[in-house]
């Protein structure tokens, strides 16, 4: 699939990651590539290693004209709902861009408010180098704060899982609770919750 790309030069590319957890933030990042400074095997970071994800990161940092991170934490993801705090960790990341872009590239099939013209391409982080950027800064940076998370709360093992519904995070929720950190408005823990609060 061809993309069509708008005759400017500021393109900035964004992504999320964690949507899906029911724990931590969702974390976005919006990246402005140097088109002097290519970057090789750019993709969608899902489709590459740890080890790669990583060693892409560190490159986008160096090579990158600027990028931002956005977030949204488990309490706004609850009082928002997922789908709306996306769209706001998105946006955030578009504006602590030390460079504002001209336009903007949008992994998916919405688009947050912003302040200029932009586009939503679904499968967008592996059709967008930009995008495919984002993608990878983002993911890289929620697993960073997963194996922090795994470091004070070790006995739920996100290291493991980052916070992914698996049977392991559903055992420990059952065993241990829900902590701070947990998004409370997600079925599954609001169903341990009501366990361990004797509503269900």
């Amino acid at each position: 699939m061809q993309i069509d790309r708008p005759n400017v030069s500021l393109i900035a590319g964004v992504d999320e990651v964690g949507r899906g957890p029911l724990v931590g933030d969702v974390v976005t990042a919006a990246v402005i590539l140097d088109p002097t400074k290519p970057i090789a095997g750019l993709a969608d970071s899902k489709k590459l290693t740890d080890k790669k994800r990583q060693a892409l990161a560190i490159e986008i940092k160096e090579k990158a004209l600027c990028y931002a991170y956005g977030r949204c934490s488990p309490t706004e993801i609850d009082e928002l709902n997922i789908l709306h705090a996306t769209m706001l960790a998105m946006s955030r990341a578009v504006e602590a861009l030390s460079t504002q872009p001209e336009f903007v590239f949008i992994d998916g099939n919405r688009l947050p408010k912003l302040t200029m013209p932009a586009q939503a391409v679904v499968k967008g982080d592996s059709l967008v180098a930009e995008i495919s950027a984002a993608s990878i800064l983002a993911k890289v940076a929620r697993d960073d704060e997963m194996l922090e998370l795994d470091k004070r709360h070790p006995e739920y093992g996100f290291a493991g899982h980052k916070g992914y519904p698996t049977k392991a995070h559903f055992a420990a929720l059952e065993q241990y609770g829900a902590i701070d950190e947990h998004r409370k408005s997600f079925k599954p823990v609001q169903r341990v919750l009501a366990q361990v609060n004797g509503e269900g």
